[in-house]
């Protein structure tokens, strides 16, 4: 992996270790968002009282690729996606040009990335 492994590509925000927040446009996906802000707005859709206190972090391109590869899937919003795209396809993976416009004309916010074979 290159010294791009560290580039921030978003954030992405928990209430535990093991409860991270996820989108179901596409099936279930750990949501990364472009901005803090992003996130934010985003949480207040999904908890609107706050009933579960998320902590929102930063990460980077090589947690998400370590990721990845151990299976995880990620629901990149069009900013995130835009950072990790380019990142990827140096990298090697097979991912495809997120078409934002279309997909939001179908309901969808996010795009989702999940390796299913190397």
């Amino acid at each position: 992996m290159a010294d791009y492994s560290r580039k921030v590509i978003g954030y992405f925000a928990f209430s535990s270790p093991t409860e991270i927040v996820c989108t179901g446009d596409q099936g279930d996906s750990c949501v990364i968002s472009g901005s803090v802000r992003a996130m934010k707005a985003y949480l207040k859709e999904i908890d609107p009282d706050e009933q579960k206190g998320h902590t929102v972090k930063k990460t980077r391109f090589g947690e998400i690729l370590r990721g990845l590869n151990l299976g995880a899937a990620y629901g990149f919003d069009e900013d995130s996606y835009k950072k990790f795209y380019p990142l990827a396809r140096k990298e090697g993976l097979p991912v495809k040009e997120g078409n934002f416009s279309e997909m939001k004309d179908k309901g969808f916010r996010f795009f989702t990335v999940q390796l299913t074979s190397l």
